[in-house]
C-alpha cells in the first residue's frame, strides 16, 4: 500500500440470536447500530421476513438477505451488508436442507461470505441422523466453493453456528460431553478435515492455539453463563488468504447474565486486507 494512504480493513460479525424478534427487544437493534462490523451473519432467526418489524428487516444502512425455513417458527438464516452484493445463494444445492433455513451466502466485491446454522443433532435420535447427512453433503460443496471463489479472484469467509467443538480447549465440560452432540469423535473429526481437506481456517485459533476457550455459547440452565462453563461452536473460517490477514478475533461477551440478547454472544473478526472497493 503506497505510503500515506489509510490502511484498509475488513470487518466481519457472525452471531445466533436465538430468535430474532426476542434479541431485537433485548438489545440487538442498539449492538447492530454500534457496529463497525461490514458483513453480519445471523442463525437461528426463527422468523419470516414479513414477521420482522422494518427496522430489524432492513435497517437503515444495510443490505439484507434472508434465507428463512420452510418449517415456521425454525431455523433460519441472515447477512447484512453495507455494500450491495452482487449475487445471492440460498442453499447449497441439497435438495433436503436448501428449505431449511441453514445456509445463505453473498457475493461481495472479492469475497464471499456465508452464514450457516449446522443442525445441532441429538444422539440416538434422527436429529443426529440429519446432522451426519448435512455433515457428509457439505464437505463436497465447502471444497468446491473455495475452488471456484479462486478461480474468481475471490477469497471466502464461512461463519455461523457450527455446532462441533472441534477440541477439549474448546469446552469447559469436554469430560463429561464425550458423547454428546457437538463433541463427539466423528463431529470432531469431520470438522478436522473441513481445515485439512477442504482448506479452510479458523481464525480465532490461528491467533490464539492454545485456547481455553473464549467461549461463545452459554445454556441458559443453572450457572453457565457465571461459571463460564461454555462451548465455542461460533466459528469463522476463511480461506488461507484471507486467514493469514486476520488481526483479531473478539467474542462480545456480555458484561452481565442480565444484558444477554441471545445464549450465543457475538463473534467479531477483523481483518487487515485491501479488499476491492
Amino acid at each position: 500500500m503506497p505510503a500515506g494512504t489509510l490502511r484498509r480493513v475488513l470487518t466481519l460479525s457472525t452471531v445466533n440470536v436465538n430468535g430474532l424478534r426476542a434479541a431485537a427487544k433485548k438489545g440487538f437493534v442498539e449492538w447492530l447500530g454500534a457496529t463497525d462490523s461490514a458483513v453480519v451473519a445471523l442463525q437461528e432467526v426463527r422468523a419470516q421476513p414479513g414477521e420482522l418489524t422494518a427496522a430489524v428487516r432492513e435497517p437503515d444502512g444495510w443490505h439484507t438477505s434472508h434465507a428463512p425455513s420452510e418449517v415456521k417458527g425454525r431455523n433460519g438464516v441472515s447477512v447484512y451488508t453495507r455494500a450491495e452484493p452482487e449475487a445471492v445463494r440460498v442453499g447449497y444445492g441439497e435438495p433436503e436442507f436448501d428449505g431449511s433455513g441453514r445456509y445463505l451466502e453473498v457475493q461481495l466485491p472479492g469475497l464471499v461470505v456465508a452464514s450457516l446454522y449446522l443442525p445441532s443433532g441429538d444422539v440416538g435420535t434422527e436429529r443426529q441422523e440429519q446432522k451426519e447427512r448435512f455433515m457428509a453433503s457439505f464437505l463436497p460443496y465447502l471444497t468446491e466453493l473455495r475452488a471456484k471463489a479462486a478461480a474468481s479472484g475471490r477469497e471466502v469467509v464461512v461463519m455461523g453456528d457450527w455446532n462441533i467443538a472441534r477440541a477439549e480447549i474448546d469446552i469447559k465440560a469436554w469430560k463429561t460431553n464425550q458423547k454428546n452432540s457437538g463433541f463427539l469423535p466423528e463431529e470432531r473429526e469431520w470438522l478436522g478435515r473441513v481445515f485439512d481437506e477442504a482448506g479452510y481456517v479458523d481464525v480465532q485459533r490461528k491467533l490464539d492455539p492454545e485456547g481455553p476457550g473464549p467461549y461463545t455459547w452459554w445454556s441458559y440452565r443453572g450457572k453457565a453463563f457465571d461459571n463460564d462453563a461454555g462451548w465455542r461452536i461460533d466459528c469463522v473460517l476463511a480461506t488461507p488468504g484471507l486467514a493469514g490477514k486476520c488481526t483479531s478475533v473478539v467474542v462480545e461477551r456480555a458484561e452481565t447474565y442480565a444484558q444477554r440478547w441471545s445464549d450465543h454472544a457475538p463473534v467479531t473478526a477483523t481483518f487487515d486486507w485491501d479488499f476491492p472497493a
